[in-house]
């Protein structure tokens, strides 16, 4: 019943909203987008974010569309569009974190009223830390260098405008207490009275200011609300008028302000700057302190971004005030929430929002390993579908040549290091250099209780540390839901495996380990601690202690293992396993069989704005898992070939022979046919290299960058791909290229079709209609030319109803440019349309197939009521057809055939092709793809 009511897409866009994309850019594409078979925008955040954001997910204020997308008029203009499409709206929200910035006024407020300000218990900040310098006041993690340097370099500076006394550091504010200003105003006060004189009016207000900030600091507790703001902002009004309107007064605070500011080369002078500064509720100091000591909560290990307290229902009413406002207005149709593990109680936090929002179609952006399962017990669709393109992904890697690959991987870099050493050791590295801080404050959670607990009262501070570290690493998961309401038997299972890992690494901190384990699994009413205060604590910590495991694997396997790990690109995904070498037919079945049943409206994607490679990069480089001889023998001649290109730093090649291995993988993937194209890829390769190379670790980094590795590996790219005639590399290279990137076109037209058939709801990331080659983000956020792609719409659409067969055809071998890929998502959106409750309802089943090339075809059935639906779809081409040559027809495919499950019809349309094929108990391959390398089969009649 729920689901009749509730609006489920048909097929979503993504659409990344920036200054240079918004509402109105948005609505010009509304049309191209129904046509080609959309059903809903997907749309990236619109809350009012941090000025220039590219990304919009540094929320500035929630309540607020964002003016740099649009005035409200164009918003609403969008809106109107969408209907008059009968179109909906799937809006991503960030409810995890916003930007640590001036433009974030709550948290302006804070550092202006400390424990007075309505937004105090907003953000995930611990005002009672344990280290010094930082209880009752908020880390400021920024400078540039150490704070004694910034000051006494005149880098932090006091200014006084409309918004009141500000500290300012390069392009940051932070607003000055409220308190403080009496510590201005009265700075060399005699000295103005001689001015102006005693009595004169101008003066006299000042005292009035003075005394009001006097009353202020005593003002009785229950008259500290909206009587504090309002004498507040008497004060500054009044400041600002005298400022305005009285040269004596601004002399006073333009000298006072210079005064404060000190004369560089004068520590002294500084004096009072530094006093000042002293008692504000922030605390500036060099932002790699936050490595090591940090008091409040961030987004992964970004300073920049604090988090939340969204278990707190003010907090949560107040931040989703204009999107609950926007779903009664039914201007958005569904919720995408963002980083769910990073809430402290996900499951909380998705029964208050299916409370508010009603009957709206949600979504949550949750990393799944293989074998893990969504909480069923959560009241959404599904998942933002990285679970899908892991599946999806792995069926087109060849997992047979697995053992050759880990040889040749091994034998090129010759490293032999294991992938889970390579996990745990980055993941370590990751707490030990980004989240130490984060790891210490949970360690004095534990200290808290173990001291009063006979198990834990010798244990260490520092023991405690090193035990909550090894656990971290070893976590198998992004995260646990353990709650005051119990926990899963896979929560227990992902806890003791990962206890039981640790002891294996370090078997001296058995007895922290124990206790650890004993901490989270056991202290829900086994009466070991009868306290409520004491239970509270003991729940505070697990689900603390949850918040930071997904981060961890974030940071320490997406954004560093992907980027060391390198046998086989294509498997380095976000919810991957570059481990697993492919997946079995039969486990992809068993997937969609199992979303059909449970998650039928999950969203279905092979792109996202954070996915490392582009989907159809990724078919390309899924290619060379059937071609392990000839891949081998290539990269050995080609690292004989540019060997005396390469930099030598401390007797140390550049790049190095396992960054060497990743170039050439991403040059295969991402290397565009259009050479028109070639000198902006140039710049954008290098500009990914870098941030490859920074992301690993290995001789550059963030933190610490190397200018001469970094340097010398893109003279080594500049080098090999130089078109010279002595150069030799580059026409090899493309030989190849060009062969792997011809069987990469087949792979991107099977998952296509496999993504827009199979049980879920099928997501088109912007731009991807045709050839998606993208490097990870910002790469993947460039603009997208839609005129070019309506310009290629409309001449496919018109040329479908004149001749369908020749349109193909010249497809086919105009397949490099991408209108084929674009042909294919039209065809098959448009009958997803037509048949919606076939695809979204319909049931899955896996279809057998025989013959010589058996193993070559992914075949399924979807069945509702008396219509059905065939996807077929080839894999693994290299064997069966040369470059060049369509795996089209009998001569390709013979015997080879799908078994048609009983009651099935006979008769059958191909929805791509719009031929009609008959079949009674098999249908011959080479029969269905006669015109077009996949098929989409419809029931007839």
């Amino acid at each position: 019943m729920q689901n009749q009511l509730m609006h489920i897409p048909s097929a979503t866009c993504r659409i990344q909203f920036n200054s240079s994309f918004g509402f109105e850019a948005a609505k010009k594409i509304l049309h191209y987008l129904y046509l080609l078979g959309i059903s809903d925008i997907y749309a990236s955040p619109i809350s009012k974010a941090r000025e220039g954001s590219t990304h919009c997910y540094d929320v500035a204020d929630p309540n607020q569309l964002n003016p740099e997308l649009g005035a409200v008029e164009e918003f609403e203009g969008l809106v109107r569009e969408l209907k008059n499409h009968a179109m909906g709206w799937l809006q991503d929200i960030a409810p995890n974190h916003m930007a640590y910035s001036y433009q974030n006024r709550m948290l302006m407020d804070i550092l202006e009223n400390g424990q007075h300000s309505r937004y105090y218990n907003f953000f995930d900040i611990d005002w009672n830390h344990h280290c010094e310098g930082m209880s009752g006041r908020l880390l400021a993690p920024f400078l540039g260098k150490l704070y004694c340097e910034c000051l006494e370099n005149g880098e932090i500076k006091l200014r006084y405008d409309r918004d009141g006394l500000i500290i300012n550091y390069s392009s940051l504010g932070f607003p000055v207490k409220i308190e403080s200003y009496t510590r201005f105003l009265t700075y060399d006060l005699d000295g103005l009275k001689k001015v102006p004189g005693e009595h004169h009016p101008d003066l006299m207000k000042i005292n009035e200011i003075l005394e009001a900030l006097y009353i202020l600091k005593n003002l009785p507790a229950d008259e500290k609300g909206r009587e504090r703001y309002e004498r507040v902002t008497f004060i500054k009004k009044t400041l600002w008028q005298l400022y305005k309107e009285s040269p004596e007064i601004k002399g006073f605070i333009d000298k006072n302000i210079e005064t404060f500011n000190g004369e560089r080369g004068n520590p002294q002078s500084f004096n009072l700057l530094d006093t000042l500064l002293s008692e504000q509720l922030f605390r500036l100091s060099f932002w790699k302190v936050a490595t090591e000591e940090i008091n409040y909560r961030r987004f992964f290990n970004i300073n920049d971004l604090i988090c939340m307290k969204m278990e707190n229902k003010n907090v949560f009413d107040h931040a989703h005030s204009l999107i609950f406002k926007l779903i009664e207005e039914k201007k958005i149709t569904g919720l995408r929430i963002d980083h769910i593990d990073g809430l402290y109680d996900p499951a909380e936090y998705l029964k208050r929002v299916r409370e508010r929002s009603g009957n709206v179609y949600m979504t949550v952006e949750k990393i799944l390993d293989l074998k893990e399962k969504l909480p069923s017990s959560w009241p959404v669709q599904g998942t933002t579908g990285y679970d899908f393109l892991n599946y999806v992904n792995g069926v087109f890697c060849n997992g047979e040549n697995k053992s050759r690959f880990d040889r040749i991987y091994s034998e090129f870099t010759g490293s032999s290091t294991r992938y889970k050493d390579i996990v745990c050791e980055k993941k370590r590295l990751i707490l030990e250099k980004h989240m130490a801080g984060d790891v210490d404050n949970l360690a004095h959670l534990i200290k808290r209780i173990s001291s009063r607990y006979r198990y834990g009262n010798d244990i260490t501070q520092c023991r405690i540390k090193r035990a909550l570290v090894e656990i971290m690493v070893h976590f198998p998961v992004y995260r646990t839901y353990i709650s005051c309401n119990g926990m899963g038997g896979t929560d227990r299972s992902n806890i003791r495996e990962a206890v039981d890992n640790a002891k294996r690494t370090d078997p001296e901190l058995l007895n922290e380990f124990d206790f650890i384990e004993r901490l989270i699994l056991t202290g829900f009413g086994n009466g070991n601690y009868p306290g409520k205060d004491e239970r509270n604590q003991w729940i505070h910590f697990i689900m603390t202690f949850q918040q930071f495991t997904g981060p961890l694997m974030a940071k320490g396997f997406e954004d560093t293992v992907l980027y060391v790990y390198d046998r086989l690109l294509s498997l380095n995904e976000v919810g991957g396993n570059p481990d697993q070498f492919g997946i079995l037919l039969e486990e992809f079945h068993k997937f969609n069989m199992n979303r059909a049943k449970l998650w039928p409206h999950s969203i279905n994607a092979t792109s996202t704005h954070d996915t490392k490679r582009g989907e159809d990069a990724r078919a390309r480089i899924n290619v060379l898992s059937e071609m392990p001889d000839e891949w081998e023998m290539r990269i050995k001649v080609w690292r004989r070939m540019n060997i005396i290109k390469k930099r030598t730093l401390n007797g140390e090649e550049i790049p190095d022979r396992n960054d060497e291995y990743f170039l050439y993988q991403t040059l295969i993937g991402s290397l565009p046919s259009d050479y028109v194209k070639y000198p902006a890829f140039m710049e954008r390769l290098k500009n990914y290299i870098i941030k490859a190379a920074r992301e690993a670790g290995i001789h550059t980094s963030w933190l610490k960058q190397n200018p001469e590795y970094e340097g010398g590996f893109i003279s080594f790219i500049e080098e090999i791909l130089k078109p010279t005639e002595e150069n030799q590399f580059p026409g090899d290279f493309l030989r190849f290229q060009r062969k792997v990137a011809y069987y990469g076109i087949h792979n991107s037209l099977s998952q296509t079709l496999i993504k827009i058939t199979s049980p879920g709801i099928p997501d088109l990331y912007q731009g991807t209609e045709l050839w998606d080659l993208n490097f990870v983000d910002p790469d993947n956020r460039r603009p997208v030319d839609f005129e070019e792609r309506k310009t290629l719409l409309w001449e496919i659409r018109d040329r479908v109803q004149m001749d369908i067969l020749n349109l193909i055809s010249e497809l086919l071998s105009t397949a490099e440019d991408g209108r084929i890929k674009l042909f294919l998502i039209y065809r098959a959106l448009g009958i997803r349309r037509e048949k919606k409750e076939l695809f979204q309802e319909g049931d899955y089943i896996p279809l057998k197939t025989g013959g010589r090339y058996k193993d070559h075809i992914i075949a399924f059935a979807r069945d509702h009521g008396n219509a059905w639906a065939v996807t077929v779809a080839p894999r693994f081409l290299t064997p069966l057809i040369d470059e060049g040559q369509y795996p089209l027809g009998i001569e390709v495919w013979h015997d080879t055939c799908i078994f048609i499950p009983e009651g099935a019809p006979c008769l059958w349309k191909d929805a791509i092709t719009a031929q009609t094929i008959r079949g009674e108990k098999t249908l011959m391959i080479g029969e269905v793809l006669r015109y077009f390398p996949a098929a989409l089969l419809m029931s007839e009649g």
